[in-house]
């Protein structure tokens, strides 16, 4: 008996060894995403984020991006802040009457640079934008733009506010719905996945996209007209978050790895990625013999009216949620993105 029990208790100190030495099971979050793996902010943004994330954390955390979509892409924000998905990225644009507060980052001339913008935006987040309840109980890790928002058309160039008149043209959001009113053309909602079918069935004149977007969302053929406005018409804001409770049961070690490549660093990239992508898409559609046109002076000018009047309608509704200068806030971004800009 007595031989049993030490082989036992030799047993158990072994077993307890063992346990003790060997590394803990890596805490692996799962990430929804809602544009397919071949796309490039898949291949390009997320994947190499998780990869860097398992890297810093020394393998203790690991990101899977979950081969469908846990929801629709308006749902990304609070799919993530319920707990369903650990990670999510997303559009602010979908949601826009919860983030009223970045709206002024997506208004006509809000920069052609998407490095410049991403990092401005975060700068923009830490320094305003925590004081509206609308960020709260989720963690942020970081935010993205995508450069210049432009006119895209099926059948003529969009040069001065007579082309504009009465054309039937997609937008994604109410700040964009209001740039084309006052330009006097016709909005049409509907996500970028449904703008093939629509031009084709001539539901659609034009289409409001990056020029990446025309590449990616294979729109070459429906849209060889494109008018670059010099800092955009529009611009779109994007996030990468992640559920609160999931990230305050990492270790502070953890947290701050992954913070250091979160934040400005996933920004800058994000950006870098995006010009690059635009840059590669107007050689593209050049190269496809498509035309690029500017808009004439009176057109430039009634974007600036429209411009200046939606930041007149913005800053009260910035002041009710929380943001106690709006202007501030706006002179701050702009700021920002110069300098960023110029580098």
């Amino acid at each position: 008996m007595k031989h049993t029990g030490l082989k036992l208790s030799l047993l158990t100190l072994a077993m307890t060894s063992s346990f003790a030495s060997s590394p803990l099971a890596a805490e692996t979050l799962k990430m929804s995403s809602w544009v397919p793996p071949t796309h490039f902010v898949h291949t390009q943004i997320l994947e190499p984020w998780t990869k860097e994330v398992e890297k810093v954390t020394e393998g203790r955390v690991k990101v899977e991006i979950l081969p469908k979509a846990l929801g629709t892409p308006p749902q990304h924000w609070e799919l993530a802040r319920k707990g369903v998905a650990d990670i999510t990225w997303g559009n602010f644009t979908y949601e826009p009457d919860r983030f009223k507060s970045i709206w002024f980052a997506e208004l006509p001339f809000a920069g052609s640079d998407a490095k410049a913008q991403s990092v401005a935006l975060w700068k923009s987040y830490n320094k305003h934008l925590k004081a509206d309840p609308a960020y709260g109980g989720i963690k942020l890790l970081s935010v993205g733009m995508f450069g210049a928002g432009i006119f895209n058309h099926g059948s003529k160039p969009l040069a001065n506010l007579a082309d504009l008149a009465g054309q039937k043209i997609r937008m994604g959001g109410p700040i964009q719905q209001v740039i084309i009113e006052g330009l006097g053309a016709v909005p049409v909602s509907a996500p970028a996945t449904k703008a093939y079918e629509m031009l084709e069935s001539k539901v659609l004149d034009g289409s409001l996209h990056t020029l990446e977007s025309v590449v990616n969302f294979r729109l070459t053929e429906k849209l060889p007209y494109h008018t670059i406005i010099d800092n955009g018409l529009y611009g779109a804001t994007f996030f990468l978050t992640m559920n609160e409770k999931k990230w305050n049961a990492l270790s502070e070690s953890d947290r701050a790895a992954i913070e250091g490549i979160s934040g400005e660093t996933f920004a800058g990239k994000w950006g870098d990625v995006f010009n690059q992508q635009n840059t590669t898409a107007e050689k593209t559609l050049r190269a496809a013999g498509h035309t690029f046109s500017t808009p004439d002076p009176e057109l430039v000018s009634k974007i600036g009216e429209i411009r200046s009047k939606m930041i007149a309608d913005w800053e009260p509704e910035a002041k009710k949620v929380g943001i106690a200068d709006p202007k501030a806030v706006l002179t701050d971004f702009e700021t920002d993105y110069k300098a960023l800009a110029g580098q």
